[in-house]
């Protein structure tokens, strides 16, 4: 009897202790978002950032150094030919001018007492009282004194132009772009003291890397559009492209032409030129979220459906856009990538996927917090 109750107490105590014993659960897959990658048509495969500037752009500055006294323009300010803009303190520049004129008077009164001579003298050698050489010695300095004359007259052109050079106009209509003067100071002849741009003919500046200029050269279709009036587009003709590379970013500096540009494109807003060949090229454009690295490049992770599992695969990026990033190669319309989630996913990992068009609003909002935080 002893036995067998001994064995029922085994028994009990065994089953009791495989009751404490909870079953291990498989590790729940982690929950990621994810887009069918789709090639849509867009405005061109390329898109480059630029600014807006002016075809005809310079710094003025005075021709004669000075102490400045006058700046009647700031930055911004609209400047039409011939308007004054800055003025230097002409007090010597007028004294020259006062100088040079005394020395005209006096080089007049010289020439037109040897010319008086000259005919005294003349009329003396026809009626023979003085000799050839008397004659000779009067003419020489009647020739003497009208090359004085000429030369002083140049002198007073060149005081009142010295004179009038204290004042800085501008030569055409444009617009001030910068000003780095102020009453007071004193400039150099030659200093730059304002920024100047015509702005009848705009440009956009863009950088392009070297491996795009023969596309860039070889692009039949350039449109520009400006991000303050995205939805209005102009036609663009390259004017100028660099031809060596910056040596610290190592790309080109391109210059295009805005054609028929209106009143909406102004100096200095941000541009956007894209580059075609006239056709409706199909991209394959990626939230900025979906991008990782490989080795240093660029990667995504792409779902396979069959069997629930993430591999990270490189791609090829084109250009980055404000609206995502542009995949060149790498991608077939109809994958699945992972949008958000990316940094936190293994090779070969198996993950549940949720689309993002199928989420609502807020759902999507808990779905990102949870994934950021590895639920």
């Amino acid at each position: 009897m002893s036995a067998v109750r001994s064995i029922l107490v085994i028994t009990l105590a065994a089953a009791l202790a495989a009751c404490g014993k909870p079953e291990t659960q498989p590790p729940a897959s982690r929950a990621v978002i994810a887009q069918i990658v789709g090639a849509k048509p867009a405005d061109n495969a390329n898109v480059y950032s630029g600014e807006v500037r002016a075809r005809y752009e310079n710094d003025l500055a005075f021709r004669v150094g000075g102490k400045v006294v006058a700046r009647y323009v700031d930055v911004g300010a609209q400047v039409t030919r011939g308007q004054a803009l800055a003025r230097l303190d002409a007090q010597d520049a007028q004294l020259g001018v006062d100088a040079a004129r005394s020395q005209l008077a006096a080089a007049a009164a010289d020439h037109d007492l040897a010319a008086a001579e000259v005919e005294r003298y003349r009329d003396l050698h026809a009626r023979k009282f003085v000799s050839r050489a008397v004659l000779d010695a009067r003419e020489t300095t009647f020739n003497t004194t009208k090359a004085r004359l000429e030369q002083v007259k140049a002198q007073v052109s060149s005081a009142r132009n010295q004179s009038a050079y204290t004042a800085l106009v501008a030569e055409a209509d444009g617009v001030i772009t910068s000003v780095n003067l102020e009453p007071g100071q004193v400039v150099a002849a030659g200093q730059p003291v304002m920024r100047f741009a015509r702005p009848e003919e705009k440009e956009v500046a863009i950088n392009v890397p070297e491996s795009r200029l023969a596309e860039l050269r070889d692009a039949t279709d350039i449109l520009i559009s400006v991000w303050a009036a995205p939805d209005q587009r102009y036609r663009g003709r390259i004017r100028e492209i660099a031809p060596t590379a910056d040596p610290t970013t190592r790309t080109f500096a391109v210059k295009i032409t805005v054609l028929e540009a209106n009143g909406t494109v102004r100096l200095g807003m941000t541009a956007n030129v894209a580059l075609g060949d006239g056709a409706a090229a199909q991209v394959i454009t990626l939230p900025l979220t979906a991008l990782t690295q490989a080795d240093g490049k660029p990667a995504v992770w792409v779902f396979d459906p069959l069997t629930s599992k993430v591999n990270l695969r490189p791609v090829v990026v084109g250009a980055y856009r404000e609206d995502g990033v542009v995949v060149r190669d790498g991608l077939r319309p109809g994958e699945i990538v992972v949008t958000v989630g990316v940094h936190k996913l293994l090779p070969d990992e198996t993950v549940r996927v949720v689309s993002e068009t199928l989420a609502s609003p807020r759902s999507q909002q808990r779905l990102e917090a949870a994934v950021r935080s590895g639920g």
